[in-house]
């Protein structure tokens, strides 16, 4: 399948689709706490878009082959679920993680972004996790400009995540996205330099390393969709969609609530 390139009309769709994704992560934030079930936050995050947004929450009811319907509107990931977990009867506690996965269609248009969370004082290891593989989503995006190639994405990556002593999720990849969830390319979260597709403008996917704090193995649960680190350490995952523009990129799912870009990028 090609590359669909977006012209200047699509990409201030996906501008608007991506924003209210990102406004999805913006007004969940004062729900998570000990306490509080991954059920009810997405039950408030499917209200919030469905009722207030007039947006279509794309993971519900999603089966892409080989799998069984979503049950869900959001992907809600604790500790060491690496991705894909499915919201339910599961209670946060104080120095839980959490990965949420948002992805709203708003006039066929997808917007996809994810954001870490912590619930109460997190430990040590997983603040740095946490702020190691957000630095990782940052220098990926970096990467990204015309003439540049798919492969210094993943390197750059993949060397932050491992210099810092954090491994990169092989099985998973960030993906093309515009009038699909799921499009090419796909972007592989690691890599070697000048290897792979070369970008042009026009280009949309994501950007979306999942960097665990053990080892890079990991195995799916009996639900067919929640995706576990093998050795049951903790993992973490950050999301943009960006759009490869004429002089470099455009972060498509920043919002008001958005964290700013690491300070080491400044």
């Amino acid at each position: 399948m090609a590359v669909v390139l977006k012209t200047s009309e699509d990409l201030e769709r996906m501008r608007i689709a991506g924003r209210l994704a990102g406004e999805v992560l913006d007004f969940v934030a004062p729900h998570v706490k000990p306490g509080v079930t991954t059920g009810k936050l997405n039950d408030l995050c499917h209200d919030y878009m469905v009722r207030v947004q007039r947006t279509v929450p794309a993971p519900l009811n999603y089966a892409p082959p080989g799998y069984k319907p979503f049950p869900k509107s959001i992907c809600t990931s604790v500790n060491h679920q690496v991705c894909h977990g499915i919201p339910g009867e599961r209670v946060l506690r104080p120095g839980d993680i959490l990965n949420i996965d948002i992805t709203v269609i708003k006039d066929g248009w997808h917007g996809d972004t994810s954001r870490m969370y912590y619930v109460g004082e997190p430990s040590i290891q997983a603040r740095r996790l946490c702020e190691i593989t957000y630095e990782c989503m940052w220098l990926g995006i970096l990467a990204v400009r015309p003439g540049a190639f798919l492969g210094d994405i993943g390197a750059a990556i993949q060397a932050h995540a491992e210099k810092h002593g954090f491994s990169v999720v092989r099985e998973f990849c960030g993906h093309g996205i515009g009038r699909k969830f799921h499009e090419e390319p796909q972007v592989l979260h690691y890599g070697r330099p000048g290897t792979g597709l070369a970008l042009e403008p026009g280009m949309t996917f994501t950007v979306e390393p999942m960097i665990n704090a053990g080892k890079p193995g990991i195995r799916e649960l009996a639900d067919g969709w929640t995706i576990v680190t093998k050795d049951h350490s903790l993992s973490a995952q950050w999301e943009h969609t960006v759009a490869v523009t004429e002089t470099g990129y455009e972060v498509l799912t920043q919002s008001a609530g958005s964290m700013a870009e690491p300070a080491l990028l400044g």
